[in-house]
């Protein structure tokens, strides 16, 4: 696989505003930090989102309220954004009740890859050097493959409960 995960970097607008189109308007795309409020049409709003991304991670500065420090990586092949994926350093209520430590998403055209089992793995990896000592992932019951994701890196399914976000898949890998 020649995938790479790097940090958020404007350089790569064109390429993910054309996955975004690929999610559809409006589509919520997990792990790739984006708010309603980001403006990603513009060269100067996305270079900020990107920013503000990479500024997740630092621990000197507090997080926005009701967020968590994170780490994002882009998934990328030949300078094309193909996915997301987030590393949340700890878990708020809701990240515990619901969003859990990692989320990600592939853009529907590199589906079936590969690429998120392998971004999966590699982003347990930093989490296991960060000292997180279990990692919670959720996923919808009816996400298949972000459920054979998580299984095919370890994840073993605690339960299916009602969440703030509807019915949730709940799974920890314990390093």
């Amino acid at each position: 696989m020649s995938a790479i995960l790097v940090e958020p970097t404007a350089d790569l607008r064109s390429s993910w505003n054309d996955a975004r189109d690929e999610f559809g308007p409006g589509a919520h795309i997990d792990g790739s930090g984006l708010r309603d409020m980001d403006d990603v049409e513009t060269a100067a709003g996305f270079a900020a989102w990107t920013a503000h991304l990479r500024r997740c991670a630092d621990t000197s500065i507090a997080p926005t309220p009701g967020r968590v420090h994170s780490t994002y990586r882009w998934i990328v092949e030949d300078d094309t954004y193909l996915g997301a994926i987030d590393l949340r350093h700890e878990l708020n209520d809701f990240l515990l009740e619901a969003g859990g430590h990692i989320g990600y998403s592939v853009r529907p055209s590199a589906r079936r890859r590969g690429l998120a089992t392998w971004a999966l793995a590699r982003t347990l990896d930093r989490a296991r050097t960060m000292g997180i000592d279990r990692v919670l992932l959720t996923c919808d019951p009816d996400n298949t493959a972000s459920a054979k994701t998580i299984e095919r890196n370890g994840g073993q399914l605690e339960d299916t409960r009602d969440t703030i976000l509807g019915p949730t898949r709940r799974y920890w890998i314990a390093f």
